[in-house]
């Protein structure tokens, strides 16, 4: 359920369960996972509640903070078993975010790119952390030359990053067959076809070729059931976007999958350079052999604290 705010922003509240099955050929006598399933607090979300459960229970666990700002968790199970269950649930509330209105006007992308190299607020620093190739995220002459299509002299920053927002949409096709986490940027850009993860890498590595910094999102985002159906549990799925650094506002959202600028139906799990530094659930096994992987996600709305 979501409501207005006198500014004409959206509150929502979710609750949002990730739930992660392996199964195992044969027996697995120990498994360490290193678990990124902790919606994020910051300006626009509060996490009201979170709880990780797994099956078989963890013999070991240690909760921690990453480089990012990005809540952690690591866990050990040393009983032997041939499935696992990891149950993430969590209770967020998302705030308004700024609106078309509010990142009209911004400063001429040009601009930002210059004082990404002699403005040295914190905010700025912070940001400067987000300019270079990653794992994921290459830099090449034809990543800056799509960019450049909207990055025209003197445009400002935001309708340029808002502009290449719409083009990555227009001009890619949804296809969850057509790469995998390895696939090269410059392939996702020759072939036009991908996923969320690969247009929110394109896009950020646009960006990081023309000298602009951005941050890749990791998270959740509401989806509709068709009119008259019901919504189903496990339907959903995780979700990735972009977070463009602008110094007048801070960070704001893009998410090149859906045409959009980020408002109150995406829940930020955490972020950092590319999917490598917030990938929700990694680790080893001893033993094991074939594995399948399961994953269910549900995103249900809730009435907002103190709503009727």
């Amino acid at each position: 359920m979501s409501g207005s705010t006198e500014n004409g922003g959206v509150c929502a509240r979710y609750r949002v369960v990730h739930e992660t099955r392996y199964t195992y050929q044969s027996k697995v006598s120990l498994s360490q996972q290193y678990l990124h399933l902790t919606p994020r607090s910051f300006a626009f979300q509060d996490t009201e509640s979170h709880v990780i459960w797994l099956d078989p229970p963890i013999s070991d666990s240690k909760a921690g903070i990453d480089y990012f700002g990005n809540h952690t968790r690591h866990v050990a199970l040393t009983q032997p078993h041939d499935s696992l269950l990891v149950h993430a649930e969590s209770t967020v509330t998302v705030r308004p975010r700024h609106g078309l209105a509010q990142i009209a006007g911004t400063l001429p992308w040009e601009s930002v790119r210059e004082m990404m190299g002699k403005e040295k607020s914190p905010a700025t620093l912070e940001a400067c952390r987000y300019l270079y190739a990653s794992p994921h995220v290459t830099l090449s002459p034809e990543l800056e030359a799509y960019a450049r299509h909207s990055y025209t002299p003197a445009r400002p920053q935001l309708d340029a990053a808002l502009d290449l927002t719409e083009r990555i949409f227009d001009d890619f096709e949804f296809d969850s067959k057509a790469t995998e986490i390895s696939t090269p940027l410059e392939q996702v850009l020759r072939n036009r076809r991908g996923v969320c993860q690969d247009f929110a890498q394109l896009m950020i590595g646009c960006l990081r070729s023309i000298g602009l910094p951005a941050r890749y999102v990791s998270g959740y985002i509401l989806t509709h059931p068709p009119p008259g159906k019901p919504r189903l549990v496990g339907a959903d799925a995780s979700h990735a976007w972009v977070s463009v650094f602008c110094p007048a506002l801070g960070w704001v959202d893009f998410d090149p999958t859906n045409r959009c600028l980020v408002q109150h139906e995406h829940i930020t799990l955490g972020w950092g350079r590319d999917f490598s530094d917030v990938t929700p659930m990694r680790g080893v096994v001893l033993g094991g052999g074939m594995q399948t992987l399961a994953v269910q996600v549900t995103v249900m709305p809730l009435p907002l604290s103190g709503a009727a």
